[in-house]
């Protein structure tokens, strides 16, 4: 089962587009990214620039609506992310628990959808949706 693990850093939101990072909980965050490596459960990861630096498209109205960031309404955003394959949500968990975030920071922990998943008719109208993944 693939899990994603989704940092939400607390305050990230405010973030000025040149946030600074501190090298020493880099070097934590790399030691513990390369233990989901060395586990074999490691699929991939990122992090995110601030939203300071992002836009958003929002379609209430109909049409394409772009808004740049910072985005005042937001609570809480995404800081980066790690795509995982273990056997268990339970096992995802364990993953995550093992990071080495501080007070500030949640991760959100979610199963990816597979195909398999759906009912036939959902899996017929999503034909080929795996040939568009690298």
């Amino acid at each position: 089962m693939r899990f994603m693990m989704l940092m939400i850093p607390l305050g990230y939101e405010a973030a000025p587009p040149d946030v600074q990072l501190d090298p020493e909980r880099v070097a934590a965050m790399m030691r513990y990214n390369e233990a989901l490596q060395d586990a074999g459960v490691l699929i991939t990861l990122d992090g995110l620039h601030p939203p300071s630096m992002g836009a958003r498209v929002s379609f209430a109205t109909g049409q394409p609506i772009v808004t740049d960031g910072p985005f005042t309404e937001a609570k809480e955003v995404l800081g980066g992310y790690w795509m995982i394959e273990v056997a268990s949500r339970a096992e995802a968990i364990a993953w995550a628990r093992q990071c080495p975030a501080s007070p500030n920071e949640i991760i959100e922990v979610r199963q990816v959808q597979e195909i398999s998943d759906f009912p036939p008719d959902v899996q017929e109208a999503a034909a080929g949706f795996d040939s568009l993944k690298k």
